[in-house]
């Protein structure tokens, strides 16, 4: 699918944030912890829940939605019907390994089948080994087979979300006592962790980079509604202020948002906040507010609660548009820069120093262009690209959008955004 985005748009008006999709896949896999029921609302109607949905009907969950509320689904997975991920369901969904928590969890014995390297799978193997579990590798099979223990001390050897889930999901069933360091504190990972005590875990520490899990023998249903995304909050947002408009950004949670609005202060744009809304102002011309040794502006992401990988794109967009140089030092990930090349197109000024560093000169003018989207993380920066830049671009596999946020282009031309979609 391809979209034509015409820039120079102002947008106005509110826009409510959605609930996060990579908080709701996990909590998917959660629910089916319990042959009790699980209730989840402001579940997000997009494409990665759609597939963990589906790829748990698979293994014996039953889904159920509220007549009065769309976002609402009740899950209960009276047993677990398989011990096996498919290949085309570790494919079609990342997060597809966090089901091998519910399934080792209730039937002891786990394999999964990747054609994906096996470096992708390091940490998470390398957590579950510490936890006692058997390993074996047979070129793309993955067996894994995990007792009970009593207590477990381990540190995970990358502050990993997935490995983080993982480990909790086991620890709140199969452990006794477990003690884990080095864990994420994402949002997404708080939200696990309020559904597990909800379920009957104890768990001391949600939140922090250490936790402590009692688990219980049998965990009950439970309820919970699913936090708001925050980098979609803080991307629409500042895609409002960029762009010269003024978009209200309804739904949010001001705790998530505290860092990311500091390092968008750094660029020049002023946040109104209050307890659920939030709305950015940019000053005209859009002006650094502080001053590095060696650049104007250095921004680095890190891990939760520092400036979160996933808006790094977005940042790269905002310079663009700020008066200054600015280092961009994504220090967690490779390769998630290579995207700039596709703002030099559109006119910016950016040197990729290496696949962690790139130096934005701005401010500089944008011009429409042709843009194959190729990666969720840096598809909304794109979007905000197109947005304020003079003419039409057009953005290519358009689609990946709805993978992670639900509606986003629709609810941005309800704002006034000019987009036009070409299947």
């Amino acid at each position: 699918m391809q979209i034509l985005v015409e820039g120079n748009q102002p947008l106005r008006g509110s826009y409510r944030v959605s609930g996060s999709s990579n908080s709701a896949i996990a909590l998917i896999a959660g629910s089916m912890l319990s042959d009790e029921a699980v209730t989840l609302r402001n579940v997000p109607n997009t494409a990665s829940v759609k597939a963990m949905l589906e790829i748990g009907q698979s293994l014996g969950l039953t889904l159920g939605q509220s007549l009065d509320n769309a976002d609402a689904y009740q899950l209960r997975t009276p047993q677990i019907t398989s011990r096996q991920l498919e290949r085309e369901q570790t494919e079609s969904a990342t997060a597809s390994v966090l089901f091998l928590a519910p399934i080792l969890a209730r039937r002891q014995h786990a394999r999964l089948l990747t054609d994906a390297p096996l470096s992708r799978y390091n940490p998470h193997l390398t957590a579950l080994r510490d936890l006692g579990c058997a390993v074996k590798i047979d070129g793309s099979v993955i067996d894994l087979d995990l007792p009970r223990w009593t207590k477990r001390e381990i540190i995970l050897t990358q502050t990993s979300v997935t490995a983080t889930a993982l480990v909790c999901m086991l620890a709140a069933v199969c452990g006794a006592e477990t003690i884990i360091r080095n864990a994420a504190s994402e949002p997404h990972v708080t939200d696990l962790l309020y559904l597990l005590r909800e379920m009957g875990a104890q768990i001391d520490g949600g939140g922090s980079n250490l936790l402590r899990i009692r688990g219980a023998e049998h965990l009950t249903g439970g309820a919970l509604v699913v936090s708001p995304d925050h980098v979609e909050a803080a991307s629409i947002a500042a895609i409002g202020a960029i762009t010269d408009g003024r978009v209200i950004v309804e739904g949010v949670r001001a705790a998530d948002l505290q860092m990311i609005l500091k390092v968008y202060e750094r660029l020049g744009l002023r946040a109104d906040l209050d307890a659920d809304t939030l709305n950015l102002f940019a000053q005209s011309p859009l002006t650094i507010s502080e001053r590095d040794e060696d650049v104007d502006l250095a921004i680095d992401t890190a891990p939760w609660p520092g400036f979160p990988s996933d808006l790094a794109a977005m940042a790269t967009v905002i310079a663009t548009q700020a008066q200054g140089m600015v280092l961009i030092h994504e220090k967690l990930f490779s390769n998630r820069l290579l995207f700039v090349d596709k703002l030099n197109a559109m006119g910016a000024q950016i040197v990729l120093c290496d696949p962690h560093r790139a130096i934005v000169i701005g401010a500089t003018r944008l011009q429409g262009e042709y843009i194959d989207n190729p990666d969720v993380r840096t598809g909304l920066a794109m979007l905000a690209a197109a947005l304020c830049a003079d003419g039409i671009t057009t953005i290519d596999n358009a689609e990946i959008f709805d993978r992670t946020f639900e509606n986003v282009t629709r609810k941005l031309s309800a704002l006034g955004a000019h987009i036009k979609v070409r299947d």
